[in-house]
């Protein structure tokens, strides 16, 4: 395949409408199949094409390559609430939807001895929850219930090469987003805008954001990076703006973080991430479930979700030249508290750890192989005072769990 289509193909991908499973929230743990292979460790390393939209001064290192990939989910995601006076308890299972892909591309290049530059279309985050039954029948709500929310961010990234040990790197993120809701229909009592809360079919918005990294090799055998994406503010969900706060306002929040790499020997590397995203600062987000404002007032309810950090660990082994064995675990703090657990059956983003392991095999001079398995160890989160009295009481408990399977195709020339 010519260079000029495989360009082609990867600004085609931008049009997919990728859906992610909340995983550090609702960010995806890695957004390229090698990172995934190491629970997401990336800062202060050189991955390939698609993770350096993270840090984009890793461009750099890359040299000028091709890269594609596929990402296969499979999330396991229930509700249970009990001690309910309307009649909501039950247990509910959120996957009659159970499969959900996620394709990857990029390309990065040398422009000359300093500069590099490079394009990434991936997904970032994203939440899907389907009930065969809505969890709110006993409210008025009927069919079945959940929400969709898919995002597809495309990165261009420009690096510069300081010296023989540091470079820089900017990139520019363009996000589009879809949503969908249904079976809250009992909701729109609640909104400012009752007709547009619920089963408004497909709605979507765009934005833009910056990106911002640095990678430096401080010792022969010790690497650090840091790297900044902005918050990206995005249009409206009209459809939906009865339902999110600020009138259907849903930005991407702000991250950012620090990594390292120590190469041990010749064969073993040593990395890890430390990194923060700020969800308690988009209002629809991080605004908690409360009847002092209606839905899709800018005070309006929200999901409640907190700040998190999350840290990251992760070892590479270079079995031959040929052979490259990864690993990794991570650990988020818990997104979502105790006490807003009800609203949070449309998005239980409640996992907490991941343990990742992955292979990349160059089967030609040119090309490699790469696959990696993460298991998204089964967390719950149960509730305390998560059913205010005006909803009949009782507590909310969440569950999920995650099977994460990808495989990518890289190019280098």
């Amino acid at each position: 395949m010519m260079p000029k289509t495989r360009t082609t193909l990867t600004l085609a991908l931008a049009a997919l409408p990728l859906t992610a499973q909340a995983t550090n929230g609702y960010f995806m743990h890695g957004s390229s199949v090698k990172a995934q292979g190491m629970a997401g460790v990336s800062f202060a390393l050189a991955h390939d094409s698609v993770k350096a939209a993270s840090n984009p001064a890793s461009l750099i290192a890359l040299g000028s390559q091709y890269d594609m990939g596929l990402t296969w989910f499979k999330p396991e995601r229930d509700a249970a609430i009990g001690g309910n006076g309307f009649g909501l308890d039950g247990h509910y299972d959120g996957n009659a939807e159970r499969d959900f892909w996620m394709p990857e591309a990029g390309f990065a290049r040398m422009h000359n001895d300093r500069l590099a530059y490079g394009l990434a279309v991936y997904g970032n985050g994203g939440m899907n929850t389907s009930y065969k039954r809505t969890p709110f029948a006993a409210f008025g709500s009927s069919g079945r219930g959940g929400v969709d929310l898919s995002q597809v961010f495309l990165t261009g990234s420009l690096a510069y090469k300081l010296n023989e040990r540091h470079s820089l790197g900017l990139g520019v993120t363009y996000v589009y987003q879809r949503f969908s809701a249904e079976g809250i229909q009992s909701f729109a009592g609640m909104s400012s805008q009752p007709d547009a809360v619920s089963n408004n079919g497909d709605d979507s918005s765009r934005g833009w954001g910056l990106k911002l990294g640095w990678q430096g090799r401080v010792t022969d055998s010790l690497s650090l990076g840091a790297s900044w994406s902005s918050r990206i503010h995005t249009d409206e969900f009209d459809r939906y703006s009865g339902l999110f706060a600020e009138q259907g306002g849903f930005d991407v929040p702000e991250s950012y973080g620090l990594g390292f790499a120590w190469k041990l020997d010749p064969r073993w590397t040593l990395a890890g991430d430390w990194e923060r995203i700020e969800y308690s600062e988009v209002r629809s987000v991080g605004n908690p479930l409360s009847m002092a404002a209606p839905l899709g007032a800018d005070q309006g309810a929200g999901f409640g979700w907190d700040d998190i950090d999350v840290y990251k660990l992760g070892v590479i082994f270079q079995v031959s030249p040929r052979l490259t064995l990864r690993a990794g675990v991570s650990h988020a703090e818990q997104p979502i508290p105790a006490s807003q657990t009800f609203l949070n059956i449309l998005a239980p983003g409640v996992i907490q750890d991941h343990a990742s392991l992955g292979a990349s095999w160059q089967f030609r001079p040119q090309q490699t192989l790469t696959v990696s398995y993460t298991r998204a160890l089964e967390e719950t989160r149960k509730g305390k005072n998560s059913i205010a009295a005006a909803f009949g009481g009782g507590e909310t408990d969440l569950t999920m769990s995650q099977d994460i399977v990808g495989v990518a195709w890289q190019y280098r020339y």
